[in-house]
């Protein structure tokens, strides 16, 4: 039972990314298209802005799962029941504290935006605001059902529901967007949904499930543990938000939401980048993660590392390659000629999160170390001290300069990793880059050349751009397999035959 769960729920999750992905590039031009530049981007830069409401939650999701997994591993079903009814009274106070700032933010979003937005904006912000804040209030708690089944080993159920409600929203969204609805009506098609969806995962717990919430001894001391097990998760939150969200905030305080629009797709197809990484990671890591409890040598653990690292540079370094070639005109075919700025948007970005993505495994195993401080001290530090500046950035110089100060922070932080990662995560980083700098070179020369050739081609064209993009991935799939270790052309046969194997049922 425990297998078919755990196998389910890694084939679900390959399903789920799949369909965010593919059905997001769809979707998004048709939401860019229904609305207009200037409500989505008003869309977007409201949403961003609860967001970083979000972060509230403390990391608390994720440490149900691991308290209510540890808790029936020892089969202890009285610390299960009174550990969770601490977590819903800290949920409690939670979704309190939401509605406050909610409310705070919603009474000076007109001194906020009174220079950039108009009064009609306003208004549509204030409701937007308003939904999306009750939404996560609700949502914030309603997550908790999410992780007692994830600790519980229960992931196909969840899974599947999640899925089925990206299907319906995406349909739905369409529908709504078909009948004239705007904005507003998809922040509160969002709010029904979780509700739902928080309803069906309440019903999994309690009847399926037979989970239990009672209270049997009120413990300051549980409270203490659950918020320090909370800390790190909290602090990597809050770097994420000041990294990819703050940017929509700080733009919309300074120019028109038609410039926020621009940015959020941006923003987006380095989001659609960041998740082929994790896609491969999610097959690698699980098995790495259990080498880092072993005492294994250094050779061999730097050996895993260097691994799963060139896996997943082969499918980046393909994928940012291609976008420096052909992402022009994909952007222009995909959303539009107002948004050209966004490839350089997004080409900033990828060229930031390659080294970031690649080195996955060497964070993992410093968690699985317990040695996580270091980096969430660095990562915060070097986060605030970026949005700082990148305020004035982009209050003096403009877009493209914010997200040069995102990238150039996020390098600072790779090369102050380095040090650390050998030594306490006893990586052999010279080796590393040694064996990783062949893909590199690789890419490098197949972008160049196919840029050269590019240059006495015309643009927009539809079938030249098709063209280009078959062309360089023949030869970057020739290329590649010159630089490629046994392993690699072992696991792309595997592939092949097993998508030649599906195309022949």
């Amino acid at each position: 039972m425990k297998t078919n769960q755990l196998k389910g729920g890694a084939a679900l999750s390959y399903v789920s990314i799949f369909l965010t992905n593919v059905v997001g590039l769809f979707l998004t031009p048709f939401i860019i298209r229904s609305l207009g530049s200037a409500e989505y981007g008003l869309y977007t830069m409201i949403g961003a802005l609860v967001g970083y409401i979000s972060i509230l939650d403390f990391g608390l999701n994720n440490t149900v799962i691991r308290y209510v997994a540890k808790y029936k591993a020892k089969k202890d079903n009285i610390g299960e029941e009174n550990f969770l009814a601490h977590s819903f009274i800290m949920y409690f106070f939670i979704s309190l504290l939401v509605c406050i700032v909610g409310t705070i933010i919603y009474l000076n979003l007109d001194d906020l935006y009174s220079e950039t937005l108009t009064p009609d904006q306003i208004d549509k912000a204030k409701i937007m605001m308003s939904v999306l804040t009750f939404n996560l209030a609700i949502s914030l708690p309603g997550g908790a059902f999410t992780g007692i089944c994830y600790g519980y080993e229960e992931f196909i159920k969840p899974k599947t529901i999640n899925i089925i409600r990206y299907l319906v929203r995406s349909g739905l969204v369409v529908a709504i967007l078909i009948y004239g609805g705007g904005a507003v009506g998809l922040v509160i098609l969002d709010t029904i949904l979780n509700l739902a969806i928080i309803g069906i995962n309440a019903f999994i717990v309690f009847r399926i499930l037979k989970v239990k919430v009672k209270i049997h001894e009120f413990n300051k001391k549980l409270f203490s543990d659950i918020l320090k097990f909370s800390l790190w998760i909290f602090t990597f939150a809050i770097v994420h938000q000041l990294r990819w969200q703050f940017g929509q905030f700080i733009i919309g305080l300074y120019y028109s939401t038609s410039v926020v629009a621009v940015y959020a797709v941006g923003i987006t197809l380095g989001n659609y980048y960041g998740s082929f990484s994790n896609a491969i990671a999610s097959v690698f890591l699980p098995k790495a993660i259990q080498l880092t409890v072993k005492e294994i040598p250094k050779e061999e653990l730097t050996d895993t590392f260097i691994k799963i690292s060139r896996i997943i540079l082969i499918v980046l370094l393909y994928i940012l390659g291609a976008f420096i070639l052909v992402g022009k005109d994909f952007v222009f075919f995909w959303v539009g000629t107002e948004y050209n700025m966004a490839y350089y948007y997004a080409l900033v970005i990828m060229l930031g999160l390659t080294p970031i993505l690649s080195q996955g495994f060497a964070n993992n195993i410093l968690e699985a170390k317990n040695l996580m401080a270091y980096r969430g001290k660095l990562l915060l530090s070097l986060t605030v001290l970026g949005t700082i500046i990148s305020v004035f950035v982009v209050k003096e110089f403009g877009v493209i300069e914010l997200i040069y100060v995102v990238v150039f922070f996020l390098l600072l932080e790779r090369v102050l990793m380095i040090p650390y990662y050998r030594k306490k995560a006893n990586l052999d980083m010279t080796r590393y880059y040694k064996e990783i700098t062949p893909l590199f070179i690789c890419t490098l020369v197949v972008t160049g050349f196919s840029l050269f050739v590019n240059n006495f081609l015309p643009i927009r064209n539809i079938y030249v751009f098709l063209s280009n993009a078959l062309v360089y991935s023949i030869l970057y799939l020739f290329a590649v397999l010159v630089v490629m270790t046994d392993y690699e052309k072992n696991l792309f046969r595997s592939v092949v035959n097993k998508v030649l194997s599906f195309i022949k049922v």
